[in-house]
């Protein structure tokens, strides 16, 4: 039986997802989608939009996460909204075991960089893990929280947004992303100190790609404990100055550590028994 602790969970998710990738792309890595089809078998190439294409990589996705989930005992259910948390729960047959997971894309900004993604809210039911709004279970019944990402390059050429095809001129049109990869980690370890930006109460993702790919974020070494602590008191300027205080306690890990020695302290304990 698959256990959760192990981490068997996500290498055999991101291998089972890693062999589709010969089907979404074609030798050159470029992304075999070309455009949506009418009865009348015109062929409308697709936006620039990232969101358009985050939602059909989305779609693409599962039937395969499904198959997935079936050949290894889980139970899945989809998010009832767009903006309930997370895109697919899994639910373990054998032993009930709830794993959540959210679906985010991102394109590349550099060899070396992405653009990042939000890693949901650090208010609602990150906050009150027994709150059922905007989330499919509460956050505490999930054992693990993982983030499927999946990154992209735009395609340097111009995209007529405006040409119909046809199903004959298929091979003509160019795709919009190429050179896809996909990236699976729990949520705490590719997360920064910062929210998506000023005004919003989303976490934001590390923009470094091989941050991304390993799992080497921020709040790594520290632990999921921690980055829980941090972003259930994190204040935005607002959220400081409705409660009579001139600024936030902190603003990035530093800070955190010197407004929270204790925490600190317990983690190089933690930290020195492990070695």
């Amino acid at each position: 039986m698959m256990t959760v602790d192990r981490d068997n969970f996500r290498e055999k998710l991101l291998a089972y997802l890693n062999q589709y990738l010969y089907d979404i792309q074609d030798s050159d890595g470029n992304w075999t989608v070309k455009g949506f089809i009418d009865v009348f078998k015109n062929v409308y190439t697709i936006s620039l939009d990232t969101k358009v294409i985050s939602k059909v990589l989305e779609i693409m996705l599962f039937p395969k996460i499904r198959q997935f989930a079936i050949e290894n005992n889980f139970d899945i259910v989809l998010s009832k909204e767009q903006n309930f948390y997370p895109d697919i729960s899994f639910i373990g047959k054998n032993n009930g075991e709830k794993i959540a997971l959210d679906i985010k894309s991102t394109y590349r900004t550099s060899k070396t960089t992405a653009s990042g993604f939000t890693l949901g809210a650090f208010t609602g039911y990150f906050r009150d893990r027994t709150s059922k709004k905007n989330i499919t279970f509460p956050y505490g019944e999930y054992k693990k929280h993982y983030v499927l990402g999946i990154i992209y390059t735009k395609q340097d050429e111009h995209i007529d947004e405006y040409k119909i095809y046809s199903i004959a001129e298929l091979k003509r049109i160019l795709s919009v992303i190429k050179d896809i990869e996909f990236i699976l980690q729990e949520k705490y370890k590719i997360a920064t100190d910062r929210p998506w930006n000023s005004d919003s109460k989303d976490i934001a993702s590390t923009t470094k790609i091989d941050e991304l790919r390993e799992g080497s974020g921020v709040f790594a070494d520290y632990g999921v404990d921690v980055f829980d602590d941090y972003w259930v008191y994190y204040m935005t300027n607002d959220m400081a100055h409705q409660v009579d205080l001139p600024k936030p306690p902190y603003r990035n890990i530093k800070e955190y550590f010197e407004y929270k020695p204790a925490v600190y302290q317990r983690f190089m304990e933690v930290f020195k028994i492990s070695r």
